[in-house]
This record gives structure tokens, C-alpha cells and sequence, in this order.
């Protein structure tokens, strides 16, 4: 097969003709996210619809995202899904699609005042629907960076939202933590032991209880101290958590670094918005959901 090959260069070298090359990867380059707010298909979450698209959600989230260097777009969308409570990354068009069924679901068990942790009812939105987002963008950048992964993607998807979580303002990192973990709890009392969970590609919801609470407690040992004082973090677990959230840093940086702007990250960070923008309204200057 060599010879053919070979001889057919040979003449298209003689006549002129240039011998093609590899296509060229596209440049990586800021601002590659796109939003959009699909109308509700279910007359219940236009409320929630309403809400999320007058504040401007979706948009801000961009802007936060801002900073992460692309080759092609991609597109975030809330979405109606026919009564399913998920969210996914679909390759094929490069689109996030988070359903409003899913932060239903998350409203549903929020708590309906501050808990004695301090989990409060804003906090417990704020957190999944920041983490949720981020999950899945971590699967679209494995996917369009072609980063390696060793272990389970849904673990890594997991560390690498809890990462950029952990770099919010010092007001809002408490808010969001605080929030996601929440949520797992919750999930985690009602959770069923079984053949299919055991086999699921996720984590169970008590597992990513604690891998929050530790990647929390070992970026930030003073802001989540409470995790040990109220014993909601297991002593042994704690002992090894500076150590699983700097393999976590090393890893985003080693394998995610170049595609970062600094400059456009730092500028990003300096603003401060999500604590002060992404949280929904207090009882005092919002109506009653």
C-alpha cells in the first residue's frame, strides 16, 4: 500500500498540485458561551422561568465564564423537558441544557427558613443551579479540550464544578458550598440502596455529600471549620482533605491552565458579581414564590 501512496505524492508534486494538509484546530479564544431561555413547556415553571430570565441569570453566568478559551461555542439553556428533572451535555450541537423540571425539583427541597448550619433558602437554589451548570461544563470541556481522565468522568465532572465554586468571593463560596451540599443531603436521606444505584455512572447522593463537604473544608479550612465543630465532616475524612483538593488544583491547572486568559480571569473574579447578583431576592424586596 506504501508504493501507491508514495507515487501519487510524487505526481501531484511534479504537476503542482498541493498535497493536502490536516485541517488546521480552530483558535481557542474568551467569550465562547452563548444563553438561551426556552419557554416552559409546563405552565408551573413560568414563574421560575419568569424569575430567572428578568434577572438575568443565564447572562451573568456567562460573563463569569467569560475568561475560559474555547474553540467553538457553547450554547447554556434552561430548558422544559417533558417531566424530567435533569441536565446533560450533548456533543453533537454543543449545548448545555439544564431543565427547568431539575431546579424545580431543587426548590422543592430547600429548606423554608435558615437552618441551624445556615443553609438558607436562597443558598440552597443558588448553589445547585450554579453547580449543576458547571458539571456539565465540565463534561463539554473534557469533551472539546480532549482532557484526559482517569476514574469516572461524573467524579471529575463533580470535582471540577466544586473547583470553580471554591473560587467565588468569600461570601458567596460559603452561600454555594453550603447549598450543593444541601442538596445531596436531602437526596441522600430518601436514597434506596440498590443494584441500579450501586451500577449508576454517579456517585450516590451521600458519597457526593461528603466529597463536597471535604474538597470545601480542604481549600478553605477557616470559612468551613464548622464542618469539624459540628461533627457534619468525619474527623478521618477531614484529615485527608487539603491533600484531595490540592490534587483536584493540580490537576485543573496541569490539564486546564492553557486554556484560561488570566488577565480576563482576574478582571472577572475582581468584580465580585455573583455573590451580590446571581442570589435571588429576600422575602423583604421580592413577592412570595
Amino acid at each position: 500500500m506504501r508504493a501507491p501512496i508514495v507515487a501519487a505524492i510524487a505526481v501531484l508534486s511534479a504537476l503542482g498540485g498541493p498535497v493536502p494538509a490536516a485541517a488546521a484546530e480552530p483558535a481557542l479564544r474568551t467569550d465562547q458561551f452563548r444563553v438561551v431561555y426556552e419557554a416552559p413547556k409546563n405552565g408551573a415553571h413560568q414563574q421560575l422561568y419568569d424569575d430567572l430570565k428578568s434577572r438575568r441569570v443565564l447572562e451573568k453566568f456567562r460573563e463569569f465564564l467569560s475568561f475560559i478559551r474555547l474553540p467553538r461555542i457553547l450554547t447554556l439553556k434552561l430548558a422544559g423537558c417533558d417531566g424530567d428533572d435533569n441536565a446533560w451535555y450533548e456533543p453533537e450541537d454543543l449545548t448545555v441544557t439544564v431543565c427547568y423540571e431539575y431546579l424545580e425539583e431543587v426548590q422543592s427541597i430547600a429548606p423554608k427558613s435558615v437552618t441551624p448550619a445556615g443553609v438558607t433558602p436562597e443558598s440552597a437554589m443558588l448553589g445547585p443551579l450554579l453547580e449543576v451548570f458547571l458539571h456539565e461544563i465540565g463534561h463539554a470541556l473534557f469533551d472539546q479540550l480532549r482532557i484526559p481522565l482517569l476514574g469516572h468522568e461524573e467524579d471529575a465532572a463533580d470535582q471540577f464544578a466544586a473547583f470553580v465554586l471554591l473560587h467565588l468571593n468569600r461570601e458567596t463560596v460559603r452561600d454555594a458550598m453550603a447549598g450543593v451540599a444541601w442538596m445531596y443531603g436531602q437526596e441522600a436521606k430518601d436514597a434506596k440502596i440498590s443494584q441500579s444505584s450501586l451500577a449508576n455512572v454517579h456517585g450516590l447522593a451521600g458519597q457526593r455529600f461528603y466529597n463536597t463537604l471535604c474538597l470545601a473544608y480542604g481549600a478553605e479550612p477557616e470559612i468551613f471549620k464548622d464542618l469539624i465543630e459540628r461533627k457534619l465532616l468525619p474527623e478521618a475524612r477531614a484529615e485527608g482533605c487539603e491533600d484531595e483538593y490540592r490534587q483536584v488544583a493540580y490537576a485543573v491547572k496541569t490539564l486546564m491552565g492553557r486554556y484560561v486568559d488570566l488577565s480576563a480571569r482576574d478582571q472577572v473574579l475582581a468584580k465580585g458579581w455573583v455573590g451580590g447578583k446571581l442570589r435571588r431576592k429576600t422575602t423583604t424586596d421580592s413577592q412570595p414564590r
